[in-house]
């Protein structure tokens, strides 16, 4: 594998747990929306990811031989979760239904903040593989000198 795959294959982990990350944030900020545009409590988003053959440049596919072992991440999917919403018994509430309970979404803060550390933890592993593979090039560098 050449520097700017181990490039290109960090720089798409980064993305897709950057937007894991927004949707995670997205589902702990609404965590109390009982009313949206759709109608009913906010639904919990979970992002769906999948491992694709590395992309090149077509010039690139036509010099180099296939590397089928090289997967790069990518984004396929973000799942509304339909799992019934929690309901509280709030009489005075303003969205509350004629028996006085009140829908609020079905988000588990802690289930929320560990996968926000695994996808920390994970955004941090590509930034630490991207500045390895940087430092490799610049050593390279530094020996034809």
């Amino acid at each position: 594998m050449d520097i700017l795959t181990g490039m290109r294959v960090s720089s798409s982990g980064m993305a897709a747990q950057r937007t894991r990350m927004n949707t995670i944030s997205s589902n702990i900020a609404n965590i109390n929306t009982t009313r949206t545009p759709e109608g009913g409590p906010y639904r919990r988003k979970d992002v769906i990811l999948e491992s694709m053959p590395e992309a090149k440049s077509f010039g690139e596919i036509l010099t180099s031989a296939p590397q089928k072992d090289v997967q790069r991440v990518q984004v396929t999917d973000v799942l509304v979760d339909r799992r019934a919403p929690l309901m509280k018994y709030e009489p005075d509430h303003p969205d509350a239904d004629e028996s006085g309970y009140v829908a609020y979404p079905n988000i588990n803060l802690m289930e929320e903040m560990a996968n926000m550390i695994q996808a920390t933890r994970s955004y941090e592993a590509n930034v630490a593989a991207m500045n390895a593979t940087k430092d490799m090039a610049m050593t390279s560098l530094e020996i034809g000198r």
